[in-house]
């Protein structure tokens, strides 16, 4: 026969799950430390080089390159066709006398009429075309202080990653048929954060 005491204190220690100490078990967790597992962006190390590579996919991406064209003509739209209205780059790049940029582009997007608009929109000076240039063309041309107005590796990458003008790619509206406009293949943040990690590393060009 089962002792009083020993059968109470079973039933005591099944039916009570804070006393489950008592049949040998622990809800306490194992000691030591617990292992990690690091974060996607942690296993993939975002170097100079690959960092590189998607800058170029922004900035030969049509909505850089239709302001950055090799001639005096602004391009436009998803086929980089050449601007209506023949509008022309005019002697400051802000086009000429009565068709002036600013005329129908405005301090952001006219969502009404399809016309896109952001601060100080312009042309690129002809200098710093990238029309039909390679991406290691462009990256020598955006370095180079004789063709990107003397900035320094510093105020090139600020104005890569904070000009409003630059910034307006990630939010470049509706066309005049409402459709929304292609944006760069890369998310802005992390075109940001490829634009100061390439500088950071000594903005190393490939050989291609």
């Amino acid at each position: 026969m089962i002792n009083r005491t020993y059968r109470v204190c079973l039933v005591a220690c099944l039916v009570i799950p804070g006393l489950v100490v008592g049949l040998g078990y622990s809800k306490e967790p194992a000691s030591g430390p617990v292992p990690t597992v690091p974060s996607a962006s942690a296993q993939t190390e975002l170097t100079p080089e690959k960092a590189f590579d998607l800058m170029m996919q922004v900035l030969t991406h049509k909505r850089c390159v239709n302001c950055h064209p090799s001639d005096d003509y602004p391009r436009q739209g998803e086929d980089s066709h050449i601007h209506n209205f023949e509008v022309q780059r005019g002697p400051e790049n802000h086009g000429v006398a009565a068709l002036q940029c600013q005329t129908c582009h405005q301090q952001e997007n006219n969502n009404h009429s399809g016309v896109p608009g952001a601060p100080e929109w312009s042309l690129a000076p002809r200098k710093m075309a990238w029309q039909g240039l390679s991406r290691v063309e462009i990256a020598k041309s955006m370095l180079n202080p004789e063709n990107n107005g003397g900035r320094t590796l510093a105020e090139t990458v600020h104005h890569l990653t904070e000009h409003e003008l630059v910034l307006w790619a990630w939010e470049p509206g509706v066309d005049a048929n409402g459709t929304p406009r292609e944006k760069p293949p890369v998310p802005k943040a992390e075109y940001i954060k490829a634009v100061k990690t390439w500088a950071a590393g000594g903005a190393p060009i490939p050989e291609e």
